[in-house]
């Protein structure tokens, strides 16, 4: 079935049609627009509410249950899945609209200039049928007029009366009237052959012609439309296989839920380490203060008097009860780290301890990474110094002195973060069951060793003005082995029981409640020579002791490498502290 066969005289409703058809086409991009619209809005929206809904910084601990890393694992699909609406409007975008935005304007082109040579091919018809017609009239008035001058010479021939002059005008007249009806009729029948020649091309050839190609051109368009339509769909399918994913990650997510999980982990979040309350004890004030065992009827609790008056001793009272407020909180190591703010001291004990832990491993971190980023400094100078065309080596010692300045200051947090967790791994558990646990949390420093033995307690002093500050491997810390030995504090208040006592730890912090036990003297330690004071030192921080220029000290402890010296002046003003090494000049023993 052919358009120039069958609608050889539709020309008009062909031209509407095929417009009609541009105009479908038109219409179907739009709706693959809004399409994309609609999918860019809805990944949009998608991504707010994942984003809205992401674990803010102070809800970081509720997120260690499984129930919360599920929901935090759904959030990440949740977000892949609007990836793969956004992919689905960029691939309709891409594939589908551009493509009919392109069929759509050569299709407009095609069928303009289709239009305008029909147009042409009728407009040439109809001029040869204009020919035609006026050379019809032109025949038909010859003619007329030779039959009229027929009718008079044949008058005027048999009028007796008129001359021959007269009659020979006639005849003349007659004959040129037949020529020009000849020549009409000629004229008349040459337009006809060429009118019926151009009609039969026209309705045979040219214009068939031009509806064969509206045809094909108005197939192409809805083949392209059938095409678009399969192809939007299989861009829509060849994005499940990853929507399945995204689904199959969130049933996995959901699978991860553990019930006797998150139990634990509540225990270990909220677990005060603090033992339940003890028996209250029965006061039996008719026995004068003697302590005896009662027991209540009806209760299998046994109570002892302690006399008139008798209360349960501090000593009795256990951490976590009301009495627990009450009990004033030890000292740390020097007694540099109790009016820290960042000391967690709030906290229960087992609480602190695991604040404590989470601190220091953060802090190795940044040690390995600033240890890291001085050995690259280091190696950069040396090859600046190798080949000076390369850099300056000088242009690399404010990052140094930078650097070893934040490795300073971590070692130093680190050495207090470990004096504050030993002070609470006391408070807690016995000696011997925590010694693996420091081990493993110990500061990693340049080549320090990470044990409980090489615990490093650090120092803070100012170097006073004219002086150049300690070097970089001067950190100002001690090295527990030597400086704080630990001992049982046998003899102590209840409070003491089961700790230890640090012989590095001032004399204020082991005299806050009451004195120390007799064989506890700081002054045992043997001397291990003498030095003499080059400047003049005044004590800014607790541990540390003042000295004059000149001054002779006994050296009790040689320094470790932190840039500080433990000394005790000469007898009879005995005192014992630290100094910095730089400060004096020691002798051979």
């Amino acid at each position: 079935m052919s358009w120039g066969t069958e609608l050889w005289d539709q020309y008009d409703n062909l031209s509407f049609h095929t417009q009609k058809g541009i105009d479908f086409l038109e219409r179907y991009g739009h709706f693959i627009r809004d399409r994309c619209l609609i999918e860019m809005e809805y990944a949009s929206k998608l991504r707010r509410l994942v984003k809205n809904y992401q674990p803010k910084k102070k809800e970081e601990e509720e997120y260690q249950y499984s129930t919360c890393k599920a929901f935090k694992a759904m959030l990440c699909e949740v977000n892949d899945l609007a990836g793969q609406h956004e992919v689905i409007a960029e691939n309709l975008q891409s594939d589908v609209i551009r493509e009919i935005n392109y069929l759509v304007k050569d299709i407009k082109e095609e069928r303009k200039k289709l239009l305008q040579d029909s147009a042409k091919y009728v407009a040439m018809i109809n001029n040869q049928v204009a020919s035609l017609e006026r050379s019809r009239k032109n025949y038909e008035k010859a003619f007329k007029e030779a039959e009229r001058a027929l009718d008079n010479f044949q008058r005027a021939d048999a009028d007796l009366n008129l001359s021959r002059a007269e009659v020979e005008k006639q005849r003349m007249n007659m004959a040129i009237k037949n020529q020009h009806c000849e020549e009409s009729k000629n004229e008349y029948a040459n337009q006809l052959q060429k009118t019926n020649e151009l009609q039969s091309q026209h309705y045979k050839a040219l214009m068939p012609e031009v509806f064969r190609q509206l045809q094909e051109l108005d197939e192409k368009r809805i083949r392209n439309v059938r095409h678009f339509m399969a192809h939007s769909a299989d861009v829509e399918r060849n994005v499940f296989p990853i929507i399945n994913k995204c689904l199959d990650g969130i049933i996995n997510a959901a699978n991860q839920v553990n019930e006797k999980q998150d139990t634990i982990l509540v225990i270990e979040r909220y677990k005060s380490g603090f033992e339940p309350p003890g028996d209250f004890p029965f006061d039996d004030l008719s026995r004068g203060g003697e302590s005896t065992p009662l027991v209540l009827p009806g209760s299998g609790n046994t109570y002892v008097s302690s006399g008139v008056g008798a209360h349960r001793s501090e000593s009795m009272t256990v951490k976590g009860t009301m009495s627990a407020g009450k009990l004033k909180k030890r000292v740390g190591l020097f007694a540099i780290f109790s009016s820290n703010k960042d000391d967690y001291s709030e906290l229960p004990p087992n609480q602190r301890r695991k604040k404590i832990l989470q601190k220091l491993d953060e802090m190795q971190a940044k040690l390995h990474q600033e240890i890291a980023a001085k050995d690259g400094l280091m190696k950069m100078k040396g090859v600046y110094e190798s080949n000076p065309a390369l850099g300056d080596p000088m242009s690399t010692e404010g990052q140094l002195n930078e650097c070893s300045q934040r490795i300073d200051k971590l070692n130093s947090d680190i050495a207090k973060y470990q004096g504050l967790l030993q002070e609470v791994e006391c408070n807690v558990s016995p000696a011997g069951t925590r010694k693996h646990e420091l081990t493993e949390h110990n500061g990693i420093g340049n080549g320090s060793t990470n044990n409980l033995s090489n615990h490093n307690n650090r120092l803070n002093t100012t170097i006073p003005d004219g002086r150049a500050p300690l070097g970089e491997d001067e950190s100002l810390s001690r090295s527990a082995s030597d400086s704080s030995v630990s001992i049982p504090a046998v003899g102590l208040n209840n409070r003491y029981s089961g700790e230890t006592v640090s012989l590095g730890a001032s004399r204020n912090s082991l005299a806050n409640d009451e004195d120390p036990p007799p064989y506890y003297d700081i002054h045992d330690l043997p001397p291990l020579g003498t030095c003499t004071a080059l400047y003049a030192f005044e004590a800014t921080s607790e541990g540390s002791i003042p000295m004059f220029d000149g001054e002779q000290l006994l050296i009790i402890e040689q320094d470790q490498g932190d840039g500080w010296t433990r000394v005790r002046r000469q007898p009879p003003n005995v005192e014992e502290g630290f100094v910095p090494t730089s400060y004096i000049s020691i002798h051979s023993s």
